[in-house]
């Protein structure tokens, strides 16, 4: 739990009481490597606090897979619909790697909102980083070339490189295969 409770205090300044409430309701979770946490179409219940491990959010469009996110050590994974909303969400995620993560309902957490102004900000925060992040991904899908998208993946996330299927990436970037291979041939910087 030292990976999470790091990257909680690294986002904003919960206190150990407030942590001890927080972790208190977890559950740790084992998941195999391909085992999908959350399924589209299905209500998900919980957040995953990834202690270790790697997971791949994607939908099916047309049949085929679209990379939309990856969460790795120290991030969350959770269906934003069944969150916010409590509806069936559009996307699944699957452990990449066997997955160590610490589990707490949607439920009990909103109860912590409630009576907890540091994990109400803490969730304020880490929220309104992950909305920063979709826009900047949004915004380089539609006005950057693909070597731009991938320079910047190649800079800000270059440890999955060695972690994920080079066809997962390329569809994060929303190029083929074949784009890739020949982008990563290229000199980038």
């Amino acid at each position: 739990m030292e990976t999470i409770i790091s990257s909680i205090k690294q986002m904003y300044p919960v206190s150990n009481e407030s942590l001890e409430l927080l972790t208190g309701k977890m559950e740790k979770v084992l998941f195999p490597k391909r085992h999908i946490l959350i399924k589209a179409g299905i209500v998900n219940k919980n957040y995953y606090f990834i202690e270790k491990g790697l997971t791949r959010s994607y939908c099916i469009i047309n049949g085929e897979e679209t990379t939309t996110w990856f969460s790795k050590e120290g991030e969350l994974a959770f269906s934003m619909l069944s969150c916010y909303e409590g509806k069936p969400g559009f996307e699944y995620v699957d452990a990449l790697e066997d997955t160590v993560v610490y589990a707490i309902s949607i439920d009990q957490l909103n109860k912590l909102y409630k009576t907890n102004i540091e994990i109400a900000n803490w969730s304020r925060v880490i929220h309104q980083k992950a909305f920063l992040d979709l826009e900047y991904r949004h915004i380089a899908m539609t006005t950057q070339p693909a070597k731009e998208r991938y320079a910047n993946f190649t800079r800000e996330k270059h440890d999955l490189f060695k972690r994920v299927k080079l066809g997962y990436i390329a569809s994060y970037l929303g190029v083929t295969q074949v784009t890739l291979s020949r982008l990563r041939a290229e000199p980038i910087f």
